[in-house]
């Protein structure tokens, strides 16, 4: 099969489209024929191999341990374990697995579901890891209730413009914050008020809220913190790594005194949370928005386009198997 490989750490460019060894699903795993994958940041991060722990946690300290990169997929059961009960050949599928940039990848079926009839692979592709990031951050972590006020900062990204919508779903009053380009994006999800960051800060309003997500955290944690009700709750998932950093040691320190709470998590990608998903997009109250195609073989300017910085929902990789494979 093709797929991209990354035999060394480095930007995009080290990323090489060539021949690799066609997955075997094992007792409890699906193969899948990919049609559609999706990039996220922490494939840059992993691929980069900065900073330095993420190698200790990806097993590979001069080198990438996982040669293909990504993990959102979409496409067409082609083999199941002799384990797997839930999923049979021809199924169309989407969720996660390691070593999503290739034409056929293998992955547990729990971190698979059904792909709805209604939405395309790309579409499917775009969803697990941004989705699940924004529910599990809404939901879990931030304990959205309906008329609760919600505002997402950088509304308009891959967790973004997700999380305007699924916020809407559970009932809650939405401010996106997103740049003058994206104001009608945000609009068209759902948001109730739009806040262009390049006109307003947000965090010097007066305005209050009993939940932000920073889908991209740029201010600083006592900003986020200055913006919520008393009772509110701040939930940091990206940003820059010196919000990161405030919200991993500073956030349960903070939320030691008074009643606002930090919270800073990695999503998992579970079964029942695609699933929740699903239903969302197969009743259309969430739409993926998609800001660029790219074929698998130019999957390292898909990562430089990533990387600028200024993509409008996800950037998602198309995948065409080879004759033979």
């Amino acid at each position: 099969m093709k797929a991209m490989v990354c035999t060394q750490y480095g930007p995009p460019d080290v990323l090489q489209f060539t021949e690799a060894a066609r997955p075997t699903p094992a007792d409890n795993e699906v193969l899948i024929k990919l049609y559609a994958a999706s990039v996220n940041p922490v494939d840059l991060h992993l691929m980069r191999g900065k900073p330095l722990f993420l190698r200790l946690m990806s097993g590979g300290l001069l080198a990438p341990q996982l040669k293909v990169p990504g993990y959102d997929i979409a496409g067409r059961v082609e083999a199941v374990g002799r384990n797997v009960t839930q999923f049979k050949p021809g199924d169309e599928v989407f969720g996660a697995c390691r070593g999503a940039f290739a034409e056929y990848a293998c992955t547990l079926e729990d971190n698979l579901a059904l792909k709805p009839a209604n939405i395309s692979f790309e579409d499917a592709a775009a969803v697990p890891v941004a989705a699940i990031t924004a529910l599990q951050s809404l939901r879990d972590k931030g304990r959205i209730q309906r008329g609760h006020k919600v505002l997402v900062d950088g509304a308009s990204g891959g967790v973004g413009t997700f999380a305007v919508q699924i916020a809407k779903s559970f009932g809650a009053e939405v401010t996106a914050v997103c740049s003058t380009r994206n104001v009608d994006t945000a609009r068209s999800l759902g948001a109730d008020h739009v806040i262009d960051y390049t006109r307003e800060d947000f965090t010097q309003s007066g305005r209050r809220y009993d939940l932000i997500l920073a889908a991209n955290a740029y201010h600083s944690i006592f900003d986020y913190r200055r913006a919520l009700s008393p009772d509110g709750i701040y939930v940091m998932a990206g940003g820059g790594w010196a919000q990161i950093l405030q919200a991993m040691f500073l956030g349960p320190l903070l939320s030691l005194f008074g009643s606002k709470k930090t919270f800073f998590f990695i999503a998992k990608v579970n079964q029942r949370d695609l699933v929740f998903l699903k239903d969302l997009l197969a009743a259309g109250k969430v739409v993926p928005v998609i800001d660029r195609r790219y074929p698998l073989s130019e999957a390292a300017e898909a990562l430089r386009s990533l990387a600028e910085g200024h993509a409008r929902g996800k950037v998602v990789l198309t995948v065409q198997p080879s004759i033979g494979t």
